[in-house]
């Protein structure tokens, strides 16, 4: 397996006051599946861009295995596919007139180019469509054709800016297998809103707001941050509901988010453990406690609390 790690280094990028990217370093290594996580305008396309080399950063460093972006860009360009987040196409061209053009602009040998077509028609599910004008397609396979694209010559590294946008939920899982197979040997950076999405195909998580890594992991490991904060799911009965609710709300180390139907969220606030606290507090006021239960920490739980401020 050729190394194509993605190394960058210190990346700012700013437009003129507003800095897009603030100072960020991180690697990306072959055969890994990066998931790229952010409120809209957090960075990421910018990011994806510099990577690219369709975009100049103002400072910082970007390398691709042993190639500087903005030194080596012909060479580099090589070894990339991307997918835009617009997907731009050409409208007015048959799927397979535009592929047959990209394979050419990625000087495919001219021997392998129908073979290179096929799979990519294949392999992305345009079967049925690939003799249609693109302008004819829905805005599911426009995407499929998209990805065709980045895929055709196949590169080492692929950076993919919401590549299942558009798609309904059976095409999302086709595309996240295809992901997921291809990725064990290339180096990918896919960026998308669907966070449970990029929890089912991605072996790590960054998640970048206002310019800034604010995370960086696994979805377990950050989940795992989270945990000092550790939700409860609580029922208390043989006392009065306002009483228990007045308790509940002045104990120690614990935080009352809400009451719904008799069952009290509790979250975790300090390092001892809530459901001590809680059972104690039962125990002095001869409550029977009905059930305490953990809350599993979610994804966009994470995502909220990294990003709302």
């Amino acid at each position: 397996m050729i190394c194509m790690d993605i190394q960058v280094s210190n990346l700012t990028k700013t437009y003129g006051l507003q800095k897009a990217v603030d100072d960020i370093s991180f690697r990306v290594k072959t055969g890994e599946i990066l998931g790229f996580l952010g409120p809209n305008g957090a960075g990421k396309t910018t990011t994806m861009k510099a990577i690219t080399s369709c975009l100049l950063p103002t400072t910082g460093k970007i390398s691709i295995g042993d190639f500087d972006v903005h030194e080596d860009t012909d060479k580099v360009k090589k070894h990339i596919g991307y997918l835009p987040e617009n997907n731009p196409l050409y409208q007015d061209m048959y799927v397979i007139d535009y592929l047959t053009f990209i394979a050419e602009m990625r000087d495919i040998p001219p021997s392998e180019v129908s073979k290179r077509i096929l799979e990519m028609v294949y392999v992305c599910g345009l079967q049925k469509e690939k003799h249609k004008k693109i302008q004819e397609l829905s805005k599911g396979y426009r995407q499929r054709v998209g990805l065709a694209q980045a895929l055709i010559h196949n590169p080492d590294v692929l950076i993919l800016d919401e590549p299942t946008s558009g798609l309904d939920p059976n095409q999302i899982i086709e595309i996240r297998e295809l992901i997921k197979r291809i990725g064990k040997a290339k180096t990918v950076i896919l960026s998308s809103h669907i966070l449970a999405e990029v929890e089912a195909t991605c072996d790590r998580i960054m998640i970048i707001h206002k310019g800034k890594l604010v995370a960086d992991g696994s979805a377990e490991d950050l989940r795992k941050r989270s945990g000092e904060k550790k939700l409860l799911k609580v029922k208390i009965e043989d006392g009065e509901p306002g009483v228990i609710y007045d308790a509940l709300r002045e104990l120690s180390g614990v935080s009352l988010m809400n009451e719904e139907n008799g069952r009290f969220m509790l979250q975790q606030i300090t390092s001892e453990p809530a459901e001590r606290a809680v059972f104690n507090l039962c125990v002095r006021n001869s409550w029977v406690l009905t059930e305490m239960t953990p809350v599993e920490t979610k994804l966009e739980d994470v995502f909220r609390e990294l990003t709302m401020n």
